[in-house]
C-alpha cells in the first residue's frame, strides 16, 4: 500500500467539493433495487464501498447502470432478486454486508455473504440473532463472516430491540421486515441515523414511530410496497468532518461546503465543533433533498474558549464516524478531549481507539488509552511516520494531524482512503494554503 507526505500548512481556503453521503448512497442503491420502476440516483458516492453494494445487487440479478456519479437502477421488487452464481463480495463495507443480509434473509434462496480480512473479522451476531428470530437461518463462522444465508419466503414479524445502539442492525431487521408476515418494530433507546426510514418514505413505505417510556419504536409492514422515485444523494458531512477540523483549527482559514447533508442523526459534528470546541461554523440556505435536509456550510479558522472536553454517552452514536478525526483535534484544544463510552470504535474497520492512540503517540501526543475511549491532552504534533492499519477514517483523521504538525508526516497505507473517499487527498492538496 502507498504512503502520503504530508506538510503542516498555514491555512485552508475555498470551495470543498465532497462526494455523494456513503450512507445514503448504499440505502439508495439497495431499496431502489428492492422498487417496483427504475429509479436515477444523483451524485451516488464515489466510494469503493458503493461499489460494492452495486455489483452485490448485479450479481442478484439487478440491472444497474453507471455513468460518472449517477447510477441508474431497474427494481426487482422485494421479491424479486436471482440467486447468485457464487459467493456475494462485500469487500470492506460493513453496510454492505448488514443490510443486504436483511434483505436475503426473505428471499426463499441460499446467498452466501464475504469479504476482505478487515470485515470478515466484525462482529455479525448482532444481525444473525433478530432475523433467526424472524426464521432465516444464518450459518456463520463463530458470529464472522462468511455469512450463508438460507432466506425464507415466510419470515415472522418481531418486534426488536438491539443491544447495540447501531442504524445498520436496524435497517437490517427493518428491510427483512418488508418481507415478513405483520409489522415489524425496531425499538431504539438511544436515536441512530435514520437515512433507511427517510428513504423508505420517499418510496412510499408508511414508516410508523412512537415514542413510550424513553424509547423510540420504528415499525414497517411487510404488505408494503416500495415504488422508484428520482433522488439526488446530498454530500456526505462525514466526509466534510475532516476539513472542517482542519479549517477550525488553522487560523486564516476560510472553507464552504455545499448541498451537504444536515441530517440531524449525523450534524452532531457541527454542534460539538461550534458550541462545544469553539469552531466558527455557519450553516446557510438550507432546504430538503428527497426528504433529507442539506445547507450550505461556512467554516472559519480561530477557536473560542470551549464549553466542554468530553465525548459520552448518548453522543457517541451521533459521532461515531468523526471520533477519529475529533481525536486530533483535541490535541489543539486547552482542555483537550476525553472520548468514553466508545467501545463499538474497537470493532469498526480497525480497532479505532488503538489506531488513534498509537498513531498520536507516535506524533507526540500525550494521550491515555481506556477500555472504551482515551483521553487527549492538548499536544505539540511532530511529523513522523504513522499507519492507516487499513482503515479510511485513520488515514484521514492523520492527514489532518499532519497538516497541524511540526514537519513532515507520512501516512503509510493512505490509498486506504478510497474506500469511503476517492480523491481525498487531490480535493485536500487544492485547499491547502502553506507557509
Amino acid at each position: 500500500m502507498s504512503g502520503m507526505f504530508i506538510r503542516p500548512a498555514k491555512a485552508l481556503q475555498g470551495k470543498i467539493a465532497l462526494p455523494g453521503d456513503k450512507s445514503i448512497s448504499h440505502r439508495a442503491a439497495l431499496l431502489s433495487a428492492m422498487a417496483v420502476g427504475v429509479t436515477r440516483i444523483d451524485n451516488f458516492a464515489t466510494s469503493a464501498d458503493c461499489v460494492s453494494t452495486l455489483e452485490c445487487l448485479k450479481r442478484l440479478g439487478v440491472e444497474v447502470g453507471r455513468d460518472g456519479t449517477t447510477v441508474t437502477i431497474r427494481g426487482s421488487g422485494k421479491t424479486g432478486f436471482r440467486q447468485a452464481d457464487g459467493h456475494l463480495d462485500c469487500g470492506n463495507s460493513g453496510t454492505t454486508m448488514r443490510l443486504l443480509t436483511g434483505i436475503l434473509a426473505g428471499q426463499g434462496f441460499e446467498s452466501v455473504l464475504t469479504g476482505d480480512d478487515s470485515l470478515r473479522s466484525r462482529p455479525m451476531q448482532r444481525v444473525i440473532r433478530p432475523l433467526a428470530a424472524m426464521g432465516a437461518a444464518i450459518d456463520s463462522e463463530s458470529d464472522r463472516a462468511p455469512l450463508t444465508v438460507h432466506g425464507s419466503k415466510t419470515l415472522r414479524a418481531i418486534a426488536y430491540r438491539p443491544e447495540v445502539a447501531s442504524a445498520q442492525i436496524k435497517s437490517c431487521v427493518l428491510l427483512a421486515g418488508l418481507n415478513a408476515q405483520g409489522e415489524t418494530s425496531v425499538i431504539e433507546a438511544v436515536a441512530t441515523r435514520d437515512h433507511t426510514e427517510r428513504m423508505l418514505r420517499w418510496l412510499g413505505v408508511d414508516v410508523r414511530e412512537t415514542r413510550a417510556d424513553d424509547a423510540t419504536k420504528i415499525s414497517v409492514s411487510g404488505e408494503s410496497v416500495l415504488t422508484a422515485k428520482n433522488l439526488t444523494v446530498p454530500a456526505d458531512i462525514s466526509a466534510g468532518a475532516f476539513f472542517m477540523v482542519a479549517a477550525a483549527c488553522l487560523p486564516g482559514s476560510h472553507i464552504a461546503i455545499q448541498n451537504v447533508g444536515l441530517n440531524p442523526t449525523r450534524s452532531a459534528i457541527i454542534d460539538v465543533l461550534s458550541r462545544n470546541f469553539g469552531a466558527a461554523i455557519e450553516v446557510s440556505e438550507q432546504h430538503e433533498l428527497n426528504n433529507e435536509p442539506v445547507g450550505t456550510m461556512i467554516v472559519r479558522g480561530g477557536l473560542m474558549p470551549q464549553q466542554s472536553n468530553q465525548i459520552e454517552g448518548r453522543m457517541v452514536s451521533d459521532l461515531i464516524d468523526e471520533i477519529p478525526v475529533l481525536a486530533v483535534f483535541g490535541t489543539q484544544l486547552e482542555g483537550g478531549l476525553e472520548v468514553r463510552d466508545a467501545a463499538e470504535l474497537r470493532v469498526k474497520e480497525s480497532d479505532r481507539i488503538a489506531t488513534v492512540v498509537e498513531n498520536l503517540k507516535r506524533m507526540g501526543a500525550d494521550v491515555e488509552e481506556f477500555e472504551d475511549g482515551f483521553l487527549v491532552r492538548k499536544s505539540r504534533l511532530r511529523g513522523a511516520r504513522v499507519d492507516s492499519f487499513g482503515d479510511h477514517r485513520i488515514a484521514m483523521a492523520f492527514a489532518v494531524a499532519g497538516l497541524l504538525a511540526e514537519g513532515e508526516t507520512e501516512i503509510a497505507g493512505a490509498d486506504c482512503a478510497a474506500v469511503s473517499f476517492p480523491g481525498f487527498f487531490e480535493v485536500l492538496q487544492n485547499a491547502i494554503v502553506y507557509q
